[in-house]
């Protein structure tokens, strides 16, 4: 049951806040992965510092709270010690692609078999809406009132680069969507990067932007790295006209996990 999974805590996010439907995607997402066979103590979460790191007080499931950008040494620890385990790493823009930048890339280079969800809503939300490595150029918030002068990276790139395996992005109010992009994340084996699109309504409400670009990948040739980058580069990140945003998976390829390499070389006693 859905309401099993529910905490007596009291949700705290922004009223309307995308955060909500996310938690509701990760709920019916576990759900169904029960079905198929996982077992609900089986499934981990761990998590950062950030709006996304509430998450932790309102999903009743085996979980770690972790410092800022240190979620994902945690997670790879956890996988190490229990193979047997489904790991879930939900993190934020800020949270990973700032303070977590360094762990992302060898996490991605090693092909761990952990699921990464990012919340992107492309700016410091919980300390008030400073600016991270994805707000675009000219975004005015606190640490950048006059906006800010920096370009904007692109986070998928980035991890196709590092070797990830499973990289997709989705759409925070695609309910659906979420639910199924995170199924296939967690079932596949190796490193697993989602990146789900999150407009922050107090501090950044971009929703109009994203639904005037947003489409639906169809007939893509997911095991293709060129045919993926393609793809990925549709969007720079930069608020210019004319620019495509496309969901769904990207790439998706079958390789060693770093876990299976790690478990064939543990020494028996």
């Amino acid at each position: 049951m859905k309401e099993d999974l529910d905490t007596y805590c009291q949700k705290t996010w922004c009223p309307g806040c995308p955060d909500f439907l996310i938690l509701e995607a990760l709920k019916k997402a576990v759900l169904t992965l029960v079905e198929k066979g996982t077992a609900k103590e089986n499934i981990v979460f761990t998590t950062g510092i950030g709006c996304h790191g509430k998450t932790f007080d309102y999903l009743n499931l085996n979980s770690f709270y972790c410092l800022h950008g240190r979620s994902l040494p945690v997670s790879q620890g956890i996988k190490l010690a229990n193979p047997d385990l489904k790991v879930i790493d939900i993190v934020g823009d800020g949270d990973m692609y700032n303070e977590g930048m360094s762990h992302l890339i060898h996490a991605a280079k090693r092909n761990s078999d952990i699921t990464v969800l990012v919340y992107d809503n492309r700016n410091f939300a919980l300390t008030v809406s400073q600016f991270t490595a994805t707000s675009p150029k000219g975004f005015k918030g606190s640490s950048s009132p006059e906006g800010n002068i920096e370009e904007p990276l692109n986070p998928l790139e980035l991890v196709l680069a590092a070797g990830g395996t499973f990289i997709a992005r989705g759409y925070a109010l695609k309910i659906d969507q979420i639910k199924d992009l995170i199924v296939q994340a967690v079932e596949h084996k190796g490193f697993s990067f989602l990146e789900i699109l999150q407009p922050c309504i107090t501090f950044f409400d971009n929703r109009q932007f994203y639904q005037e670009r947003i489409y639906e990948l169809k007939d893509h040739d997911q095991s293709s790295k060129e045919k993926a980058l393609a793809k990925i580069r549709e969007w720079d990140y930069k608020n210019g006209q004319g620019v495509k945003i496309p969901l769904g998976v990207f790439y998706k390829i079958e390789k060693p996990s770093y876990n299976e390499l790690a478990d064939v070389r543990r020494p028996t006693f």
